[in-house]
């Protein structure tokens, strides 16, 4: 069981079932949270000989595969697992602001039509320490504080949402991110909605829609044919009901297949009475697919016409374009050229 992710009083078990005094527990816990330590043997307030016992102690830190740096200053990493598997962990710095965008599973089984990730299947979920692994790794690399979390990567958080919310409850007490601060998007599980508001946090929650209507969602989205809109957007407005939270839905405009005016109009009759806010996202064109990404000026003709209809809508903007932006894109082409 990797050290990284647990609690400063488990780590202080860990240390007296060592035989070392309870002390060296929160010494522990220091240079793992704070200092960013990747062996034990780097913990230099520990004993030599200490340390050399300990040596094949799972800290639970991942190695860099490759650095992918954009010339806005996104870095995207692809990380190697300790059994072989590969995530992608991307840090974005705006302004005062360092943005981790982290993955939750290894692959993704949602298959989602448009998504490089998607087109590169499932291997397996995601341990807490892996998750949190991440946001450390680009913080070392980025030399800079992290203050805000995306569960926005490779997979589908709630299909994983144990070891989420182990990795969300460690992220904040021991990293020291507020909630308010950390978003969990989905594209939406049957009954888990429900179950995260039973938690009550105060992280955002980002609904991926991509659709105004079951046909088109359905042919984005495979797996909406188990989880009808109209029973996904039920479960939104108990959501916030339940929460008291407002939810972003995140929408990917695709050129010419969901960005044309009657789409704006079943977009806002969907959400009418809603507290939530729509974010536009021009897409990010992969290889693996034939959707096109639409002009600026498109897609601002498309953000006004949901305003017009009264819909709280903005634009996300699109960062490390110049350097496979699109979630997936790196692994798997690490992927095809080292099968």
């Amino acid at each position: 069981m990797a050290l990284l992710g647990q609690s400063v009083d488990e780590l202080t078990a860990w240390v007296s079932a060592q035989g070392q005094p309870s002390y060296r527990g929160q010494q522990l816990y220091q240079w793992l949270y704070h200092k960013g330590v990747r062996s034990l043997a780097e913990i230099t307030v520990f004993p030599k000989r200490w340390r050399e016992h300990l040596e094949g102690v799972e800290v639970g830190r991942s190695q860099i595969r490759h650095h992918h740096w954009s010339s806005d200053g996104t870095l995207k990493l692809l990380l190697g697992l300790a059994d072989g598997e590969t995530i992608e962990t991307v840090g974005i710095p705006i302004g005062d602001r360092l943005t981790v965008c982290v993955s939750s599973q290894v692959g993704c089984p949602m298959a989602c039509d448009f998504c490089a990730t998607g087109k590169g299947g499932y291997r397996r979920n995601l341990a807490p320490h892996e998750i949190l692994d991440q946001v450390l790794t680009i913080q070392s690399e980025m030399q800079r504080r992290v203050s805000h979390v995306v569960f926005m990567g490779m997979g589908e958080p709630l299909l994983n949402l144990e070891a989420v919310l182990k990795a969300i409850t460690c992220l904040n007490r021991d990293i020291g991110i507020g909630q308010r601060h950390i978003t969990l998007s989905t594209v939406g599980i049957p009954q888990q909605l429900q179950r995260l508001a039973s938690y009550e946090l105060q992280i955002t929650l980002a609904v991926s829609l991509h659709a105004p209507n079951q046909e088109l969602r359905q042919q984005l989205i495979p797996s909406a044919r188990h989880y009808p809109l109209s029973q996904l957007i039920a479960d939104c407005r108990t959501y916030v009901q339940q929460t008291g939270r407002r939810i972003t839905f995140e929408y990917t405009v695709l050129s010419g297949v969901n960005d044309r005016p009657h789409h704006a109009h079943e977009l806002a009759a969907l959400l009418r009475g809603f507290q939530s806010h729509v974010n536009l996202i021009p897409y990010n064109p992969i290889t693996e697919a034939h959707y096109q990404r639409p002009s600026g000026r498109h897609l601002q003709d498309f953000l006004m016409q949901l305003q017009d209809l009264g819909v709280a809508a903005s634009i996300r903007r699109s960062r490390g374009l110049d350097r496979e932006a699109a979630c997936g894109q790196l692994r798997q082409a690490q992927l095809v050229a080292h099968p």
